[in-house]
């Protein structure tokens, strides 16, 4: 377990970030500014021999000054595979909300952009992940749960996706691209927090790009 809050920040869209075990910049894609984040394996080692060890880890931009309860976060994401990424990548990208102050905790939804549309069923029943930092990552859902905190969507590489994750209590929705229907359910939160921060989330591989960064506070504490 590794975690700790890192002294460097970023601005963008008017907001200041704190920068946890990733590499970020404000870069220009297709004619419009963005916020680029990468995982930073010389701030946090990734071993392939020990997966559950190195992924699923405080590897984010957190948003400074925010300490939510209940309410819904909203970003467009796009992402890459790097051209080191390891053959196992997947485009992980996605959102970690109620962080607390030390990364030591918090609660993320996150997509596998690469198993929406993949030729194998089994790759796109896990195109989205729900995990709880420390206790609860996607290899000890997947052994416990039985496909409860994973599902499929028709997502891709490449291309913007608007998350929008709506959390109150134990219970988190997930909404993709502006739908009605949600795409996915958590009834039970595993986390230890309840409330905290929002961080702009990748994993190993990902070249992650983020805009428009919305929240509503619907519960905070001081």
């Amino acid at each position: 377990m590794i975690y700790g809050v890192q002294a460097q920040t970023i601005f963008f869209e008017g907001k200041e970030f704190d920068i946890s075990h990733v590499k970020a910049s404000v870069v220009q894609l297709n004619g419009e500014e963005v916020l680029r984040v990468e995982r930073d394996l010389e701030s946090l080692a990734f071993d392939p021999n020990k997966m559950g060890e190195t992924v699923d880890e405080p590897t984010f931009v957190k948003l400074k000054g925010v300490n939510l309860e209940n309410g819904t976060v909203e970003v467009k994401v796009l992402s890459r595979l790097l051209p080191t990424a390891p053959a196992l990548a997947r485009g992980f990208i996605g959102l970690a909300f109620r962080v607390n102050a030390d990364n030591s905790a918090f609660e993320s939804i996150y997509l596998r952009p690469t198993n929406g549309r993949a030729d194998d069923q089994f790759r796109r029943n896990h195109t989205i992940q729900y995990f709880a930092y420390p206790e609860y990552k996607f290899d000890r859902l997947r052994a416990e749960s039985k496909g409860e905190y994973e599902t499929y969507a028709d997502i891709g590489l490449d291309e913007w996706i608007t998350v929008r994750i709506e959390f109150m209590d134990k219970s988190a929705t997930l909404y993709l691209n502006d739908q009605k229907a949600p795409a996915f359910l958590v009834k039970e939160m595993l986390g230890s927090t309840t409330s905290g921060s929002i961080g702009l989330w990748v994993d190993i591989g990902t070249e992650g790009f983020f805009k428009e960064l919305k929240i509503i506070h619907e519960g905070t504490t001081n």
